[in-house]
């Protein structure tokens, strides 16, 4: 990218942190909407609300400051060729004086807005370019035409994209087109370069209604490609994985007796359909790969304990590595409970032991005595050494790295692997990321647990919630308080923080009842004592930042108040309302913003509307889009720039189904070679497709 014209070693730095590291990524950096400049409107015929290009001379300028300098306003007052006038404005852009004079003539798009101050309209910090001659303005790379807009890059303008990418066109003589020439005949699909040109630069035949919705045959032909390539390395996983030799366990009548022994009451139907497909995986020859998801509280402990019993009787340990030390914590606790009656030793390892506890651990895993070791990444060190590792359980996956889950598998005899998530992941997403895994999920809750009714307030209702709270308290019952900050911030004025708002509820709003503090910058030794008091009622109210999210179990916790919640993914306030609801009570979730996004307003009915984790995975991916549902590329879950996994749908069942009979026709083929090749050398670094089991 840095020999790119314009572009040079800094920026192109900033660029590589976004993915664009080479000309092909660029080609490949789609434009996010497309704007029609086509029309010329004369400035009697504008509008407010109305976007559209406008041909005018620069009458005159003015620069206004305020609040010492700190804030600038440019304004540029235009006149076209009839005499009418308008007022055109940009925000911080002093620099503009300078390239802005009157006497200048230029082509401008932007949108209108109305100054109810000044009582007129403007233009909001158009786009310009200078217009030479007297004539109507030439068709230019930013007027005239289609124009494609691209997601700015920190300082990097939309406008620069746009000159680096047509830079890149330019330069790129032939783009390889690796697609099997019969499926492009198939679909009647159009080569990959003319495909690249047209989605940067469409054809005048074209609406943009058509491109905004990604209909047109240039898209099409992206979209497929990338789930065509996807599909291909993950079913080339998935044959790969069924080669290797793993360990085949046996399921005998005596180890059924034995998770009897250890079950606490009668499993659900769903959690005894997913023992059963985990321990048909771990009776075959070669590594299972499974990937156990459900909903908040429905019961993946006991079903991993389960299959803990399996490997432990067969003579091997199991490790449990869990996100923070919170969960790890937990599950140390679960399991410890679970298996008191069968006596077998559980270990934990976290990072915020003791050296000397860590040599302790490390000994009782490497000589075998520890049969159930549980752990943080500090699992993961070099110097943990177990004696026979049978099978790894992974709790949410997502926050782990797939490369951390091979790192793992490589300590053990090619250990199996079960991926656990309460993140409840729709099947067509959980088959396109994981599609090395095999999926069971548990959609059923434990008998005895009550739905939980989640209401929405907004700031100025909050007397209500504290309240219904307080009602709540009086009948012996505790309370979750939730904070997006743990101090407050000069650079989120409007965020309340658990610190400042723990002294009032203390002082103020509940000052009868115990109010404890938790978050993540505590020692964990402190956590852990304030979760331990929390648990015993020691304490009655417990203002939080999201640490709790995960792994804390307080079935006497009927309230769940979140302030900010239109600060929080839907994922993460479906988490945290699966804190209550776990006891025998009826159970209530609050909801409380301030001023709103119409995304948050989204989010915040589609939690109002619905407690099933599954419905809300699908509307927080139509929300957000699948490259964000998991936060973070770690989670080994590809960066696609043209596919929507839902909304494609239909374009990635036909992707999948040609990746796999291409790939079951050719075999073993010189073209099933050059394919690979094409996958490992084009994917590997610019859609992060993780190659490792």
């Amino acid at each position: 990218m840095q020999y790119l014209k314009g572009v040079g070693p800094t920026l192109a730095e900033k660029l590589k942190a976004k993915g664009l590291e080479t000309v092909e990524d660029l080609l490949f950096y789609p434009p996010f909407r497309y704007e029609d400049r086509t029309r010329f409107l004369p400035l009697r015929q504008i509008r407010e609300g109305q976007s559209g290009v406008i041909l005018a001379m620069v009458a005159s300028t003015r620069t206004r400051t305020w609040r010492k300098g700190a804030q600038v306003l440019f304004e540029a007052e235009l006149q076209d060729e009839n005499g009418d006038r308008l007022l055109a404005r940009w925000y911080n852009a002093k620099y503009l004086a300078n390239e802005i004079v009157p006497g200048l003539r230029l082509a401008l798009y932007g949108k209108v807005e109305y100054d109810f101050q000044a009582a007129r309209t403007f233009l909001a910090h158009p786009e310009f370019e200078a217009v030479a001659g007297d004539g109507d303005a030439e068709l230019t790379l930013d007027m005239g035409r289609i124009v494609p807009v691209y997601e700015a890059i920190g300082k990097v303008t939309p406008k620069q994209i746009r000159r680096f990418v047509q830079r890149a066109i330019e330069a790129a003589r032939e783009i390889h087109d690796a697609m099997p020439e019969e499926i492009l005949r198939r679909f009647r699909l159009p080569r990959i370069d003319k495909a690249v040109r047209e989605v940067h630069d469409p054809p005048a035949d074209l609406s943009v209604e058509t491109l905004n919705q990604r209909r047109s045959p240039a898209h099409w032909r992206l979209i497929f490609e990338e789930f065509f390539w996807l599909e291909f390395g993950l079913l080339r996983k998935q044959r790969e994985m069924k080669r290797t030799p793993g360990i085949a366990f046996e399921l005998t009548d005596l180890i059924r007796e034995k998770i009897k022994q250890m079950l606490p009451f009668k499993p659900t139907s769903a959690q005894k359909r997913a023992l059963k497909q985990i321990a048909e995986d771990m009776a075959k020859p070669h590594p299972m790969n499974r990937l156990l998801q459900g909903d908040v509280g429905s019961g993946k402990t006991l079903v991993a304990a389960e299959a803990a019993v399996i490997a432990i009787e067969n003579g091997y340990q199991v490790a449990i590595l869990a996100p923070t030390e919170l969960l790890a914590t937990q599950h140390y606790l679960s399991l410890q409970h679970f298996f008191r009656r069968l006596s077998y030793p559980v270990v934990v390892m976290t990072g915020s032991q003791t050296a000397k506890e860590k040599a302790q651990v490390r000994k009782a895993v490497a000589s075998g005595w520890a049969k159930v070791i549980v752990g943080t990444h500090a699992l993961l060190e070099k110097n943990v050494e177990f004696d026979r590792l049978g099978l790894a359980i992974i709790d949410e996956q997502h926050r782990f790295g797939v490369l951390q889950r091979l790192f793992l598998r490589q300590k053990g005899m090619v250990p199996d692997v079960l991926v656990m998530t309460a993140t409840p992941i729709p099947r067509t997403l959980a088959l396109t990321i994981y599609g090395d895994l095999d999926v069971s999920v548990i959609d059923e809750m434990p008998p005895g647990r009550k739905g939980i009714l989640t209401r929405h307030y907004s700031q100025q209702a909050i007397r209500a919630v504290w309240e219904a709270v307080g009602r709540e308290l009086a009948t012996g019952r505790q309370a979750y308080i939730i904070y997006p900050l743990v101090d407050d911030s000069e650079h989120s004025p409007d965020l309340k923080s658990a610190q400042r708002m723990f002294e009032l509820h203390q002082q103020k709003v509940f000052p009868q009842y115990r109010v404890g503090l938790m978050h993540g910058q505590l020692p964990a030794s402190e956590k852990d004592e304030v979760m331990e008091r929390f648990k015993r009622h020691e304490l009655d109210v417990l203002v939080s930042t999201t640490v709790v999210e995960v792994g804390l179990d307080v079935p006497n916790a009927s309230v769940m108040v979140i302030e900010n919640a239109e600060k929080f993914g839907l994922a993460q306030l479906h988490q945290l309302r699966g804190r209550v609801g776990r006891g025998a009570h009826a159970s209530y979730c609050f909801l409380v913003t301030g001023k709103q996004t119409e995304v948050s307003e989204q989010r915040i009915r589609a939690m109002v509307e619905s407690g099933d984790g599954f419905r809300l995975a699908e509307a927080d991916l139509e929300i957000r889009g699948p490259g964000e549902f998991f936060g973070t590329r770690q989670s080994g879950l590809p960066q696609l720039r043209f596919a929507h996994v839902l909304k494609d749908r239909e374009i990635l069942e036909m992707a999948r189904g040609e990746a796999r009979s291409f790939l079951e026709r050719e075999a073993d083929s010189v073209r099933l070679r050059e394919a690979e090749r094409y996958l490992e050398d084009h994917w590997q670094r610019r859609y992060g497709l993780v190659q490792v089991g």
